[in-house]
């Protein structure tokens, strides 16, 4: 999706809130050093501008806010919630118009458990 992210994530030893902040670190730190360097994308400006102007708002940024500060964390404690996630996630882009298909969402895990292949971000299939 273009404006957010789902995930399906746990861990074994760790805190999910601070995988979550590290992973929004990285990322939007990642994000805005491609946009800043790329000359190229007509909506730069334009874009580094929002996310300064987001920034200004909140103390606990630096410069820029590029995700939301909170989440929406929903607990998966049956394999019946898992498969519903799972299938939320995977029609989220048919259902906003991106795509007649989930697997034809390029960012999606969809193409792994609808198909043979693989798509681009290595993932762990739910059983």
């Amino acid at each position: 999706m273009s404006s957010h992210i789902h995930l399906i994530i746990s861990t074994e030893n760790g805190n999910l809130s601070d995988i979550m902040r590290d992973l929004k670190r990285h990322t939007a730190k990642a994000i805005l050093k491609e946009m800043e360097e790329n000359i190229q994308e007509s909506r730069r400006d334009w874009m580094l501008w929002m996310f300064k102007r987001a920034g200004q708002r909140n103390i606990n940024n630096e410069v820029y806010q590029f995700w939301q500060q909170n989440n929406h964390p929903v607990q998966l404690s049956t394999n019946q919630m898992m498969k519903q996630r799972l299938n939320y996630l995977h029609h989220n882009p048919v259902e906003s118009g991106s795509v007649e298909y989930p697997p034809e969402y390029l960012y999606s895990s969809a193409k792994d458990y609808y198909s043979e292949q693989k798509g681009l971000v290595p993932v762990i299939l739910l059983s």
